[in-house]
């Protein structure tokens, strides 16, 4: 197949370009969202109405497609993983989950992006395109079957009018060939045409990949959502996510389990990021002063004078 590209985005209105596999037009059935690179992982430039439409569009279709949503911690851990990095680079869909990773698109690539298109956030909109649509969905992933049955108490008090085709949280050892193939078969047969996974991260991208073709489904990696939307977990303030703080407030409330996570993986995509926006600027011709200052890491992962509105980063 021929790999056709639209112009790119569209810096005032804030639409993001598509790409289309095939030859079709933009508008046609096989639109995703433009891809950059971002530290080796392709990462779409896209908002939360473009990935709904998108993704609707696909499960209307019967399509088996996926999209994931991508933090810092998910670019470095594909980046350093050459497999799981060609699984991820052949999503649909691979949405910047973190502000750090809308800020690398918007310096990197001039993506004009407003807001990061949140994990736990599309999946509710998902939900509600769902029932309106009356397309059912189906729950993979959880702990445990008490917080898959508080998600599912949850997603129904929100929206009633949601069909839920099925839920089931699997073991944490890997399923046996024979144990896949009947949830394969369970998926299939319960007619849904959303796969929410919510396994973590890499877990979730490697089910996912391994699954396409097989689960006739469009397939979500949505990892914490289901902990978030059954209670579980309490999401960060609204304003440490909007500057990119959401990793410290997690640290701060489980710190024996993840300080070492976000000291690597922050300090990894720093200098990842550092590396590729110098590189860019010398192929650019940007000047020896821009590159040297990139490298020093002064000022790396701020959002720019653009992202700013009354003062306020958005």
């Amino acid at each position: 197949m021929t790999l056709v590209e639209s112009s790119p985005a569209d810096l005032t209105t804030n639409a993001p370009a598509l790409r289309t596999i095939g030859g079709e037009s933009p508008r046609g059935d096989r639109a995703w969202p433009r891809k950059h690179n971002v530290c080796g992982v392709q990462v779409s430039a896209t908002n939360y109405d473009e990935v709904v439409d998108c993704l609707t569009a696909a499960g209307q279709r019967g399509e088996s497609a996926v999209g994931s949503f991508f933090a810092v911690h998910a670019v470095i851990t594909a980046a350093g993983d050459a497999e799981l990095c060609k699984k991820v680079n052949a999503f649909d869909i691979v949405a910047p989950d973190g502000q750090p990773v809308r800020w690398a698109l918007n310096r990197l690539h001039k993506a004009g992006l407003r807001d990061r298109v949140y994990g736990p956030e599309l999946m509710l909109r998902m939900c509600q395109r769902a029932a309106a649509e009356g397309l059912p969905i189906y729950l993979y992933g959880g702990a445990n079957e008490e917080i898959l049955a508080a998600l599912q108490a949850s997603l129904l008090t929100r929206f009633p009018e949601l069909k839920i085709a099925g839920a089931e949280s699997p073991p944490f050892r890997p399923l046996t060939a024979s144990e896949d193939a009947e949830m394969v078969r369970r998926v299939n047969d319960s007619g849904a045409r959303f796969l929410f996974i919510g396994l973590g991260c890499p877990k979730q991208d490697h089910f996912a990949a391994d699954h396409v073709g097989r689960i006739k489904a469009v397939q979500l990696c949505v990892g914490a959502a289901f902990d978030f939307h059954a209670g579980r977990t309490q999401m960060a303030p609204a304003w440490m996510q909007r500057n990119g703080l959401e990793w410290l407030y997690r640290v701060c409330r489980e710190p024996r389990r993840l300080w070492k996570r976000y000291l690597v993986t922050n300090s990894v995509f720093v200098g990842k990021l550092s590396r590729q926006w110098v590189q860019s600027i010398l192929v650019r011709g940007g000047g020896s002063d821009d590159a040297k200052v990139v490298a020093a890491g002064v000022g790396t992962m701020a959002p720019g004078a653009d992202e700013r509105v009354a003062g306020k980063t958005v």
